[in-house]
């Protein structure tokens, strides 16, 4: 058995005020597979790259391998498949590699392509078998599936399951829950380490908040009767220390003044006690606030209809015929593998130039909010993009705060943000926004678990019309109302 091993770890970014972690104490086995877990912030890339030594840092850390990082760049993507495979694991011998990709579902045909041309699930696939080819390194895999459609999930939980260890970041619950062991948390006040998968650490957390909260409740009512108490007992106090004045035996009045008096003092410790208790419990509790969005009720019943529609990429049918229709209240979930057209539909949803045949008619008058896929446009500060975007600062940014941003992050370029900060962006932004359709392209890359209940809690409460893209299977049957296949 060999570990990794954290003692006084302490890391801040310079300029930041604040620490990513400080005194932080932990130890992994390299044997496990590990989820690590946490809201976005948190630090949980800052320890991948903390383990990779690209950052100085107090405390030790310490591991008996070196680490290997997913995603790896690659020079020259221009190159064959094979060649980039070639270089990046040079100890591998060549006929491992159709065999890893064949786990992953990849053709051995994509090795002669060159990998520029390979869709974003399929590069996904090659770098993740790139990653275990190898040998000798410790796996460090930040967010795999944010390109992998729902089926290309499946596959890669199936891959990581009959690897030995590692460590995965990752916000999909289901993913998770299909080829992790351990879970490492990184919560809000310490560092907890737990075996099982995600659904099982989240209930063990739940049932700890739920104690917690139980106890804190008692704790309130103690403090509450122990003041009461305090207080009746030092009027009593004062009013016989008076009765001193002119009495016949002051001894006796004083004596019983001190009883009374040291009977306040010992309702006072207790108090103490009870108040330091309570200020120990819940810690670690995500104080997530609810969401709020106003969308647009139109005076038609049924806002988009197609009929006998197919789309078309360049020269190449990617989807089609379809035919179906979306009313006022339906949440559509648009499922398909990579490259079946999804994202061009909802392009095209948006007035966007993307060749059809067939018909689509929109109500008239719709008033559409978009989240597209990509964030990489977004420059600048967020004060451009208010302005640029039209919408009410106070409004947003105090969605932004109930998502997870600090006040500190406000003041930070967009290009300094992390990807899961970006996208998060784009959806406050489309809150903002009264419409009567939301057009949402995989919101949720990069967004924390947290934040991915927070928004289905409020798809459920406000019911808006939406067609949405996201591979996030749980997400999916929480929100979608009706699935419609590509």
């Amino acid at each position: 058995m060999s570990m990794i091993q954290a003692e006084g770890l302490t890391f801040s970014y310079p300029g930041s005020p604040d620490p990513v972690f400080q005194d932080a104490a932990f130890q992994i086995d390299t044997r496990w597979r590990l989820g690590l877990i946490g809201r976005n912030g948190r630090g949980k890339t800052t320890l991948l790259r903390l383990l990779m030594g690209e950052f100085p840092h107090g405390g030790s850390l310490v591991s008996p391998s070196a680490f290997n990082f997913f995603p790896s760049p690659v020079r020259s993507p221009d190159r064959l498949t094979v060649e980039v495979l070639e270089e990046l694991c040079p100890e591998a011998e060549g006929w491992r590699f159709p065999k890893e990709l064949s786990l992953l579902g990849v053709a051995e045909e994509a090795l002669w392509r060159p990998f520029s041309t390979l869709s974003g699930g399929e590069r996904t696939k090659v770098l993740l078998a790139a990653l275990f080819l190898r040998e000798g390194r410790f796996p460090l895999i930040d967010e795999p599936t944010n390109h992998l459609d729902a089926q290309g999930r499946e596959l890669a939980a199936a891959y990581l399951r009959r690897q030995r260890g590692f460590i995965l970041v990752s916000h999909d619950r289901r993913f998770l829950d299909g080829c992790v062991d351990h879970i490492l948390a990184l919560n809000r006040s310490d560092i907890q380490v737990q075996a099982g998968n995600y659904s099982s650490w989240k209930e063990n957390f739940d049932r700890l908040q739920q104690f917690e909260e139980a106890k804190n409740e008692r704790l309130q009512k103690d403090v509450r009767r122990l003041q009461k108490a305090a207080r009746r007992t030092s009027v009593w106090s004062d009013r016989v220390e008076a009765s001193k004045i002119g009495a016949y035996d002051k001894g006796f009045v004083g004596h019983k003044s001190a009883k009374m008096m040291k009977r306040a003092k010992a309702l006072e410790a207790r108090q103490e006690k009870a108040l330091e208790e309570k200020r120990e419990l819940l810690q670690n509790r995500e104080a997530a606030e609810a969401l709020k969005l106003s969308p647009l009720a139109h005076h038609a019943r049924r806002l988009v209809s197609c009929s006998d529609l197919t789309l078309w990429y360049g020269e190449r049918k990617v989807c089609g015929p379809l035919r179906f229709s979306l009313e006022q209240g339906e949440r559509i979930a648009l499922e398909g593998p990579n490259g079946s057209g999804k994202s061009s539909l909802l392009k095209l949803l948006m007035g966007q130039d993307v060749r059809y045949e067939g018909s689509l008619s929109l109500a008239p008058g719709l008033k559409i909010s978009y989240v597209p896929q990509d964030t990489s446009f977004l420059r600048g500060s967020l004060g451009d993009f208010i302005l640029e975007r039209g919408i009410d600062e106070s409004l947003f940014k105090a969605i932004l705060r109930k998502l997870g941003f600090s006040r500190e992050q406000f003041g930070r370029s967009l290009e300094d943000c992390s990807g899961g900060q970006r996208k998060k962006v784009l959806i406050a932004a489309s809150l903002c926004e009264s419409a009567h359709l939301y057009v949402w392209d995989e919101p949720l890359n990069f967004i924390d678990i947290g934040s991915r209940l927070q928004i289905e809690e409020l798809l459920g409460k406000f019911a808006p019309t939406m067609v949405f893209v996201e591979h996030d299977r749980a997400f999916q049957e929480a929100a979608a109302t009706r699935v419609v296949p590509l």
